[in-house]
């Protein structure tokens, strides 16, 4: 059967190419070789999500006397909260089945391969093999959990950020190696509902060692209060997983002192490894470099008509560069003329509480980028709106070029940031400076107002400081 384009993969990258492409009239099949929706609907994104909401209400239950509310003992509930997470994971599947009938787009079950020719073999759950010939094929198959050479995951005692969102009961005490967004989300997580838990961090700046310093002090200093302990600038040496539990060995890249814990089990949050093994880009010389595929600004490979897109190409690893991408190659692909992605504008939320999102330079960034800066900061601590909801945790911080008044960077931390990061994107995206930010009315009373009054600081123009 013929298409004109065959896309490998149906995660935030591959369902939206597939539905834009049929939207510009072309011929679709996407090939799945588990579920539609791709590891984001089912395995990371969402599921990830509906657990954090779980975690979140039982925190206001337990805190209900704080807002003037009397209730009996609350008790979290394990497997319900597994089961409500995979339940909406199920139903978002579902969706994009739906919306792939819609759209006319064929979906072929099976593990795709890339063959001369423009084709795609596919084999089925039974060993079949199928060949697909398309005019354009497009690579979307994701990653997976990188497994780093001391912690080898076994799936039972050492496990990935998979098995940590189905485990069949609560362990009483974690290990938690890497403190990016899936460490420190699944942190928030099982702290939350009574499990010790420990992170291991490699990198000297410890909590989200990507983010602005200030951010990670912030993170750093609510999850000390919380109970979460944190062991940054470490390395995991070993684990071992001969008795009932797990005996890790941790190293201070410090002090070079090693120290054994013990513990239920070790959820590896290292980061992500792209699924670009065995899928035939070795027979048709498509460059990669590290495991990544080599692709120009419209993701076309060295290869003609062969393109990929997501956590297989150089770019972050996240579900809504993924679909960008997707929806300018296939733009490519049909004939238009979409403008690149500018991926110093891209935002990066986690979910933990409190909430962190930033988008564009560091602080630090941009002085080495040698900037002569303009920097604001309004703490929630001073928002009414914060106040009342309680939840003063955190703050805003904006990042402005002295000399033309560019926001060059934005770093939140705090309830619904992940939500009020869109504004800071808009505005850099329409090359807004600090004065027009500063003359933005927002609505009173918000938590969004904290972008406008550390705008106003940044200009030693704030009022509520």
């Amino acid at each position: 059967m013929n298409f004109d384009l065959i896309v490998i993969g149906s995660g935030p990258g591959g369902y939206p190419a597939a539905i834009r492409a049929s939207q510009l009239g072309l011929k679709v099949a996407v090939v799945e070789r588990e579920h539609l929706g791709g590891i984001c609907l089912n395995w990371g994104c969402i599921p990830t999500k509906a657990l954090l909401k779980s975690a979140q209400v039982f925190e206001y239950i337990s805190h209900a006397e704080d807002y003037g509310i009397t209730v009996g003992n609350a008790k979290s509930n394990f497997d319900a909260m597994i089961k409500r997470s995979r339940g909406v994971a199920d139903g978002m599947s579902k969706g994009i089945n739906f919306l792939f009938r819609k759209n006319k787009i064929t979906v072929i079950d099976g593990t795709g391969k890339l063959a001369r020719g423009k084709k795609v073999e596919v084999t089925d759950k039974d060993g079949k093999v199928t060949s697909y010939e398309a005019k354009n094929i497009i690579v979307a198959t994701g990653g997976r959990a990188k497994q780093l050479p001391s912690l080898p995951i076994d799936g039972e005692k050492v496990i990935g950020y998979r098995k940590a969102m189905s485990l069949a009961t609560q362990p009483k005490k974690m290990v938690i190696v890497g403190a990016g967004a899936i460490g420190v989300e699944f942190a928030y997580f099982y702290n939350a509902i009574g499990t010790e838990v420990i992170i291991v961090e490699f990198m000297e700046q410890g909590l989200v060692p990507r983010e602005d310093a200030d951010i990670s002090k912030e993170l750093s200093k609510v999850y000390k209060k919380k109970g979460i302990k944190t062991l940054a600038n470490s390395s995991v040496e070993s684990v071992d997983t001969s008795g009932k539990g797990c005996k890790v060995s941790v190293k201070s890249r410090k002090t070079g002192k090693e120290e054994i814990i013990e513990c239920d089990v070790v959820l590896s949050a290292a980061g992500v490894s792209p699924n670009t093994e065995n899928i035939g880009l070795e027979a048709l010389g498509i460059k990669t470099e590290r495991g990544l595929i080599q692709v120009d600004e419209f993701y076309k490979t060295n290869v003609d008509g062969i393109y990929a897109i997501g956590d297989v190409v150089p770019g972050p690893a996240l579900a809504h560069v993924a679909t960008a991408e997707a929806i300018i190659c296939v733009e490519k692909i049909a004939g238009h003329h979409p403008e690149p992605i500018d991926y110093n504008n891209i935002p990066g939320c986690t979910y933990c509480s409190p909430e962190v999102a930033s988008v564009g330079y560091t602080e630090k960034a941009a002085k080495e980028a040698g900037y002569d800066l303009k920097v604001g900061k309004f703490p929630f601590s001073a928002s009414g709106k914060a106040s009342a909801a309680g939840a003063k945790e955190g703050f805003v911080k904006v990042i402005f070029d002295a000399k033309y008044g560019e926001l060059l960077g934005a770093h939140m931390i705090g309830s619904n940031v992940t939500e009020m990061i869109a504004e800071i994107v808009a505005i850099r995206k329409l090359e807004t400076t600090g004065h027009e930010l500063i003359k933005t009315i927002h609505p009173h009373p918000t938590m969004s107002e904290a972008i406008m009054e550390a705008a106003a600081a940044a200009y030693d123009e704030v009022i509520h400081l």
